[in-house]
């Protein structure tokens, strides 16, 4: 399968399209999932890595800065 090269915000968004082609994809020895990020023209994307062809997220260093603190708060705990 082709691994999905641009990905674009929703709609309303001031956040460019961006090439993910050769983006450098990380993945964390911690924690439960494989969730990727990758760091593009200034931004955070972030996939789920046992899907790499589908859709990654886009955040602005200040969302992820947010969406890193809300989690070490456990604000998207689920238990």
């Amino acid at each position: 399968m082709a691994e999905s090269t641009t990905q674009q915000p929703p709609a309303g968004r001031e956040k460019p399209t961006l090439d993910l082609t050769d983006a450098d994809w990380q993945s964390s020895s911690q924690g439960v999932g494989d969730v990727q990020i990758a760091f593009v023209e200034g931004y955070i994307a972030m996939r789920d890595g046992r899907n790499p062809q589908g859709p990654a997220l886009i955040f602005t260093p200040a969302e992820w800065r947010a969406f890193v603190l809300g989690a070490r708060d456990g604000e998207f705990d689920l238990t």
